[in-house]
This record gives structure tokens, sequence and C-alpha cells, in this order.
């Protein structure tokens, strides 16, 4: 399996966070693994993703330490080893993570040293993509981002992101931070179409957006779809995460296999695999058995995750072979 869209404070387990909270005497609303896990995932009802994305404040109080940035990549990374996982992209925005002293360089040097410690001699492979975030204030952290990815590229980071509060902060309105992010060479993803519509799409694309994070939305624009077809610029999907934030209605309206039936190159993805409750294996679960994915499509999907990756081509072809003899 693989995982292109997977936020690293929205993945982590709740034991990760009890022991990361009793390691820095920090207060939590529940001290059983269990019970917390009410405060860290999302309702089935959730009403909006703006309420989705307040379950991501209390994983973040905890990750605000070099150890502990380390600590939780590491053992997300062990986790998802542990589930047969192929690849991921792990997603996260190093301006979040400032609170006591840090630098963005130093949440990322911690980051990379997490993954590379999960990921050493193993068959799995790991990579970081890091979130600019929308907001009012933050132009210079995001500007920062972006030197800090450049100054990581190929060296455990891949990519670039801009995540937040869609509908609040349009896409339009970052043109020069991705003019940026391209002229230091800098691939990118953007999230575009989930709370907000399909113009968000286009800017993205105008921008040199080399994947649209989400994209649900895409069917409202028969030129956006089209634009989508022919330049075959991956969509990462996250069924479950797109219901609970209302990008669609219901599981059962999802769009995800009319697009690929219809020429779109779509992705399968958790986004957030304890705010939403899920991992990958159950996404495809659920598009088979709700969906009726057939055996095809599901391997359809996983070609087109190995195409759409953040790899090198020789990297590339070695994550071709390997899903060739396991599907």
């Amino acid at each position: 399996m693989i995982d292109l869209h997977l936020h690293f404070d929205g993945s982590l387990l709740p034991r990760t966070i009890l022991e990361l909270a009793r390691e820095q005497q920090l207060p939590l609303p529940a001290e059983d693994p269990d019970e917390l896990k009410l405060f860290l995932s999302a309702p089935e009802d959730c009403e909006s993703l703006n309420e989705y994305l307040e379950k991501f404040d209390l994983p973040l109080s905890v990750l605000q330490t070099k150890e502990a940035i380390r600590k939780a990549m590491y053992t997300l990374l062990s986790s998802l080893k542990e589930q047969g996982m192929l690849y991921a992209e792990v997603r996260f925005a190093p301006q979040s993570h400032l609170r006591k002293g840090l630098t963005q360089e130093d949440a990322v040097k911690a980051a990379i040293l997490g993954m590379q410690e999960a990921t050493a001699g193993s068959f799995f492979m790991a990579k970081l993509i890091l979130c600019c975030m929308r907001g009012g204030d933050n132009q210079e952290a995001n500007r920062k981002t972006i030197e800090t990815a450049a100054a990581f590229l190929g060296r455990g980071v891949a990519a670039v992101d801009l995540a937040g509060a869609e509908a609040l902060f349009p896409t339009a309105d970052y043109e020069e931070l991705f003019a940026y992010a391209k002229d230091l060479g800098l691939p990118f993803t953007i999230h575009a179409g989930e709370a907000d519509g399909p113009e968000s799409i286009e800017a993205a694309l105008r921008f040199g957006a080399a994947r649209i994070g989400h994209g649900v939305r895409a069917n409202e624009d028969e030129k956006v779809l089209g634009l989508l077809r022919e330049s075959q610029i991956p969509l990462e999907m996250c069924p479950t995460s797109n219901v609970q934030t209302k990008a669609v209605s219901s599981f059962l309206e999802h769009p995800i296999l009319r697009y690929l039936r219809s020429g779109l190159k779509v992705t399968v993805n958790t986004d957030n695999m304890t705010v939403s409750d899920t991992t990958i294996e159950r996404e495809y679960r659920r598009l088979k058995t709700e969906l009726g994915m057939t055996e095809e499509e599901r391997k359809a999907l996983l070609f087109n995750a190995a195409d759409a990756a953040f790899l090198t081509e020789e990297e590339r072809g070695r994550m071709k072979d390997v899903i060739g003899r396991i599907v």
C-alpha cells in the first residue's frame, strides 16, 4: 500500500500522545488511550473542515520539542511499516512546532531523524512534505517553510504543500508563494477543491502544482475536470475524511471511482488516520464493499499512487515492480 496524503499530527496514536504528554508533564483531558481517542477523532457528523481541524490542537501541544517530534515520527512510521505499507509521504507544518523555541529547521531535522530510524534497513520508504499554512498573518513563516524545504530537498524532504482553512483563505491568494517555490526548484502539491470549489483547483493548476490534495469538488466544473483529465495531474483523494469535512455528502456519493473511470488520475489516501479513525487498508476495503471497486481498479489506483509519488525514476521503478508482484 502507498499513502501520499498523510498528516503527521492527525495520525498519531493516542498512546503516543499519552506517552509524550507524560514525559513533558503536560495535562491531557483523559489518561486512558480509548478515552483520549474521543478528543482526537472527528465525529461522523462533523459539521465542516474547520471543526475537523480543531482535532489537531491536542496532538500539536505535545509536538513542541525535538525529541517529541523525533519519537512521534519514529512511532508513526514504525506503525505504518507494521501495517505492510510500501511507501508513505508524511506531511506537516514546521511553523506549527515553534512554541517552545524550536526553529523550523530544528523541527524538520528532528522529523527526518525519526523517519531515518524507522526506515533503516527496511523495505518501507518514507519522505516528508512540508506544509505552508493558510492564514492572514503568516507570510513570513510560509516563505521560511519554502526555504527550509529547499534546504532539505532530496535529504528527507520531497515537496511542499498548502494546508489549512481553504474556504477562508482562497488558493488564489498564494500565487506569489508558489512562484517562489518554483524559483527554488521545489515540487509542490496544494490542498484544493475540498472546502472551496473548483476555482481553487484551477488556481493550483495555474501555479504549477504537481498534484492536488483532495480535488473532490472538481466535478462542479466541466472545464476543471477537462484540465485534470488532459494534464493527468494526480488527485490525492481521502474518502473517509472528505465525508467528515462535508466535501461530499456521504461515502456512497464520493466521486473517486467515477473520476477513475472517466480517465482522471486519482489515488487513495487516509489524510489523518487518527482524526478520521482509518487506515489505508480500511479505505480500500470501503471502496470495494460500498462503492464496488474491482480488482483491476484497485490495481490501477496502486499504480497511480506509484506514478504520482515524489520519487526518483529508479525508486518509482522498484515500487512498481513490487506492486506488480503483489496485486
